[in-house]
């Protein structure tokens, strides 16, 4: 799995950094939104805790991947800013669903 930094906006407002990028999986599925995760923290030096994807995408047929992520200066600022559904999201399943 290969992740591609396909642009990076500032939104010094929100404290955040608003990025597009692209993953090619050749050698299996569209990766989950935790695995993605720790690939953006990875590849932009951030804290896996200060980073959220809005979207991912999967083209049909294809074995390229294209989303939309928030990087944050802080947790507290992205707690206090991302809305509750994409927290949600991108949490693991064993944390949500013990509901802690």
């Amino acid at each position: 799995m290969k992740i591609k930094i396909l642009s990076q906006r500032r939104n010094n407002l929100l404290r955040r950094r608003e990025v597009t990028f692209e993953i090619v999986h050749e050698k299996g599925g569209t990766p989950t939104r935790l695995e993605t995760r720790q690939q953006l923290s990875t590849a932009l030096d951030a804290d896996i805790g200060c980073v959220y994807i809005k979207k991912i995408e999967t083209k049909t047929g294809s074995v390229i991947t294209v989303g939309e992520a928030n990087v944050y200066d802080s947790v507290e600022q992205a707690e206090k800013t991302e809305p509750d559904y994409i927290v949600s999201r991108n949490v693991p399943k064993e944390k949500a669903e013990g509901g802690e």
